[in-house]
């Protein structure tokens, strides 16, 4: 039997639906070309950059805007997918992959939106390889809360790729025990002021990479007062390694001492946090002490996306 034709299938220009649709584009151009910063507004902004861009295994359960269905944000899925749905405790579970194999395209809050809006109806057993957007893609505001903050589990494996009670086969347990080889161990710090902290464990030292939410340049100006100062540091054993910017944010690095528990680095975290505080509320111009810290440590900073 001849397949039906989808020509002349899409909106009808004039009705509602073709001009919420043409809307939506507009909305997203607008946002893509104003703004560097494709998570502002979510109010775990920085967490989703650090689980984007340099947390190895972690859970987040996404605030959905609306009731449905259990969605969790993944750093990454098996195979780097997009997003995956699987049945847990008979309930249709949704996984939404936040580092991807492919990359990240333009509009990185367009393609989670995207793979959100995918995972909310998919079946159990399906996934998706590559989220796109398209014009069904609603406001990622309208798929997560943007005030709500989502509970974050960290850890060490990923074991979770393998739903409870479930036996894999060889292929996916040498798969699974080869990611968890390579997983580099990490923590989450918490405490009075702290979001966005995350301590991570690559080999010969150890970081604390902290994803600050405010203007670039003020932050920086901030760093160069707090550095001029004598204070850019966590106390013994830390050293300030540089900053890189990644999602319009800029992120401050610290070596740390790996003999460490990432517990003890807590109090020191706050501690620096309270003098970066105070620095972003002065307001005068930059003593010339300060702009060669400035200088400096622009000198150190990088560019990742």
């Amino acid at each position: 039997m001849a397949k039906k034709s989808k020509r002349n299938s899409g909106p009808k220009p004039g009705n509602n639906r073709a001009a919420k649709l043409e809307q939506r584009r507009l909305e997203r151009e607008a946002a893509a070309a104003a703004t560097s910063r494709p998570f502002e507004g979510l109010a775990f902004e920085c967490d989703l950059v650090a689980l984007r861009e340099f947390v190895p295994s972690a859970l987040a359960e996404l605030p959905a805007a609306a009731d449905g269905r259990r969605v969790v944000g993944a750093t990454i899925l098996p195979g780097g997918v997009a997003a995956l749905v699987r049945e847990e405790n008979g309930a249709p579970v949704a996984y939404v992959g936040l580092q991807l194999a492919a990359g990240f395209g333009p509009d990185p809050a367009g393609e989670l939106a995207a793979a959100l809006h995918w995972a909310h109806t998919a079946e159990p057993g399906s996934s998706l390889q590559v989220a796109t957007v398209d014009d069904d893609t609603p406001p990622l505001a309208e798929l997560i809360d943007p005030a709500a903050v989502p509970t974050i589990t960290v850890h060490n494996d990923f074991d979770w790729w393998i739903p409870a009670g479930v036996e894999p086969s060889a292929e996916i347990a040498h798969t699974v025990k080869h990611a968890n080889d390579a997983v580099l161990p990490s923590a989450r710090l918490e405490g009075d002021g702290l979001r966005g902290a995350w301590w991570v464990d690559p080999g010969e030292k150890a970081h604390l990479r902290w994803v600050r939410p405010e203007d670039e340049d003020a932050l920086m100006a901030a760093l160069s007062r707090v550095h001029a100062a004598g204070g850019l540091h966590l106390g013994e054993g830390s050293r300030f390694a540089g900053s890189f910017r990644t999602h319009g944010l800029l992120v401050p690095v610290f070596d740390l001492d790996r003999e460490k528990h990432p517990d003890e680095w807590v109090a020191p975290t706050i501690e620096f946090g309270q003098r970066l505080e105070e620095a972003l509320a002065v307001d005068e111009p930059l003593t010339a002490a300060e702009r060669r810290s400035r200088d400096g440590l622009r000198s150190r900073q990088v560019t990742l996306r």
